[in-house]
């Protein structure tokens, strides 16, 4: 640890070199280079409490050799960096509350207020018109990163006002585009901290309503076939001749609703914006419902939110979803190199790693260069969401003389299927008759076609719920639930990986705890009994819309961000065996797409077996996560198995707020879902009074 002396000669050098630095980001690098650990400061700042106390209340000078080395460098502060208004004033004492309160918080030590908490921030003063603006609920936060003291992101309106989270709001001088991202990367204080050790901070990110896109002299609309077609801005395009002249670029997506503007990284320092225009469809409605309508603070709202329990947005909530995976799980680590006594990037072990992976032909798609390069025919793995309705004939005259039809969806199904799910790491391999091993991942060819099940229930080894009919590859999950029903499996041959992890396991748990979260926030809580939970259920949404869209983010990211593990080609001049750009990421990954989809619906035929067998009900049909049911009344509370002491029976459905779980979808009359089974069609699509959407993960 250095000495008192040599401490402050390094803050003061430091000063000295980088005054260009604003104060927020200057404190964090001199906390950091000139070794103030959280300890060290805490305990001189407990030893010296009514030091400071009489230093503020000016009856006294700081006594203590350390505080007076303080006030010097606060002093020196104070000289670079004036104020230029009341609002932004800080005296020395003020900004000594402020560090004191970032360090020493839990030790006691005395608090002044910062600018961040005393109202909003702004950058220049304002008229008195312009600062009339309206003022978002606040949602609590951790404590801010004091490299990041304004949040993840902020919403931009037409007349230079950047709503942020927190109901805070900044002022944006900028007139052009190079100029708002070098504002939001020199001056406004917005990011996120990485969400693992080894991986990388959130670029800021900025949202675009339609008036301040217009400001920026862009298109209020994309308009045009070609445009809508390819979502981005022609290359001519005077914006995007404004960016390259500024010496930024823009990634290959161009620059469309999701635009990245960044610079090469210099040593660890990232220089990238990430830029969401709302008039261009940035925020799709079934993901962020009602959202591009809302006001722009409240907008910041919603997306603060997500960005806190989730990730701060990137994309689609698709993209996100796929982002959060890497994030949480980084391909590299620093290494020690011993030979040339440096820091290398290495593998971090449980992750996908940085070089992309081709599947085993069974398990990519027909156009996938592996399959047609190779002239494979031996067929493909299918695992997909369950689309099943039963025969009519198989109704009994008891079942269609109940007078409902009840839906019951399973939270985020795909979620829970993640949970401690063991998936492939490295490469395929290449077995011929190995004996099947239910804790290895993989895909392997059987035939199941001699099993014979119950026709009330779907087959738990098809989508279609039919029957197998021969041969056909499986993934692992798929194959060990036949064994639990007591049926041998004997592999012709199999596509395995020795590398195994349970590589999904943070992405489950951080997407779960937002989900829960949020159910929270709007009144569905664990402690809640069936019925309270129902009632819950039912009001939700009109708790409060801002994070019942929050919720709906969630559910989306989860079914997209499992979708994007097998992204396929887009764009009519893409031709079969070509490679398209999501070949080249790590996660796309097929094999872990189909483990996830393979859990989920084993678990889904698990509970439909443990319902016949406790309650002697059999489903009408079911869609991925939705499964119908006759029953007397309009209540699933009537035809769920219940315990003599009133707790739900476990292996059957149960209704709650977590993953797994489930909740009341819709009810109809037990005619209407007769009628639509005769005519070949799902009632559990149509139960909720709509289409419903098939969560298959794409």
């Amino acid at each position: 640890m250095a000495s008192e002396e040599e401490l402050f000669a390094s803050v003061d050098a430091l000063l000295n070199e980088e005054p260009h630095l604003p104060p927020p980001v200057e404190r964090a690098r001199l906390r950091e280079a000139a070794g103030i650990t959280q300890a060290r400061l805490a305990a001189a700042l407990k030893t010296t409490t009514q030091s400071v106390k009489n230093w503020e209340n000016g009856r006294s000078e700081p006594k203590s050799p350390r505080l007076e080395a303080y006030q010097r460098l606060l002093k020196g502060w104070a000289a670079k960096y004036p104020a230029r208004d009341a609002a932004a004033a800080v005296t020395a004492p003020a900004v000594f509350g402020e560090l004191a309160a970032s360090r020493g918080e839990a030790a006691g030590a005395p608090q002044a207020p910062s600018v961040a908490a005393t109202g909003p921030v702004r950058t220049a003063p304002r008229s008195t018109a312009a600062s009339r603006r309206p003022v978002a609920k606040k949602t609590p936060r951790p404590s801010a990163d004091p490299r990041f003291p304004h949040g993840p992101l902020a919403v931009l309106d037409g007349g230079g006002c950047a709503y942020g989270v927190d109901g805070m709001v900044l002022d944006c001088p900028a007139t052009t585009i190079p100029e708002l991202v070098e504002w939001t990367l020199g001056e406004s204080g917005l990011g996120a901290p990485k969400l693992n050790r080894y991986g990388k901070d959130s670029d800021p990110l900025i949202v675009l309503t339609a008036a301040a896109a217009v400001r920026f002299g862009l298109p209020e609309r994309l308009e045009g076939h070609e445009q809508r077609r390819s979502l981005r801005l022609p290359e001519d395009h005077p914006v995007v001749k404004q960016v390259g002249r500024a010496k930024w670029q823009l990634t290959q997506r161009g620059f469309g609703p999701w635009a990245r503007i960044y610079r090469k990284a210099q040593g660890r320092e990232r220089q990238c914006v990430q830029l969401a225009i709302l008039s261009w469809d940035a925020l799709d409605e079934r993901s962020w419902p009602g959202v591009a309508e809302m006001e722009p603070a409240e907008i910041a709202r919603v997306l603060g939110v997500y960005a806190q329990r989730v990730i701060t947005p990137r994309g689609s909530t698709a993209v996100s979803g796929l982002e959060l995976m890497t994030a949480l799980r980084p391909p590299t680590k620093p290494e020690r190199d011993e030979g040339a006594g440096n820091w290398v990037s290495g593998y971090n072990p449980g992750s996908l790693g940085t070089e992309p992976v081709d599947p085993a032909p069974p398990e990519a798609t027909p156009e996938h260069p592996v399959v047609v390069q190779s002239g494979w025919s031996g067929g493909f793995l299918d695992e997909e969401a369950y689309q099943w309705v039963r025969p009519v004939e198989t109704l009994s005259d008891e079942e269609c003389m109940l007078p409902f039809a009840v839906g019951l969806d399973l939270n985020t199904a795909f979620l829970a299927a993640a949970a401690r799910l063991v998936v492939g790491l490295s490469a395929p391999e290449h077995f011929v008759g190995s004996e099947f091993n239910p804790k290895i991942p993989g895909s392997w060819l059987v035939d199941l076609s001699h099993i014979e099940l119950d026709p009330r229930l779907p087959s738990p080894f098809t989508p279609t719920g039919s029957r197998p009919t021969g041969p056909a590859w499986y993934q692992t999950h798929t194959l060990a639930y036949a064994q639990e029903l007591g049926y041998d499996v004997h592999p012709i041959e199999a596509y395995l990986r020795r590398e195994t992890g349970a590589y999904l396991d943070p992405w489950h748990d951080r997407l779960k705890s937002a989900y829960v979260d949020t159910l929270a926030d709007l009144g569905v809580t664990k402690d809640l009994s069936d019925a309270e939970f129902l009632t819950a259920m039912e009001q939700h949404k009109q708790v409060d819309p801002a994070l019942a869209a929050v919720l709906a983010a969630i559910k989306a990211t989860v079914k997209g961000g499992v979708g994007k593990l097998r992204e396929r080609p887009q764009g009519r001049h893409y031709k079969e065996g070509e490679r398209w750009p999501a070949l080249q990421r790590p996660t796309w990954r097929p094999d872990i797409r189909a483990a996830v989809i393979s859990k989920a619906r084993v678990n889904m035929h698990r509970k439909l077996g443990n319902m016949a067998r406790m309650t002697g009900l059999f489903p009408l049909a079911v869609l991925s996560d939705c499964v119908v049911y006759p029953s007397p009344s309009a209540s699933p509370l009537d035809f769920l198995p219940y315990a003599e002491s009133g707790k739900p029976q476990p292996g059957a459905f149960r209704l709650g707020p977590t993953p797994g779980l489930a909740k009341l979808e819709g009810v109809q009359s037990m005619l209407w879902a007769v009628e639509l089974m005769e005519k070949g069609l799902n009632p559990a699509r149509h139960i909720k009074g709509g289409d419903a959407v098939v969560d298959e993960g794409e």
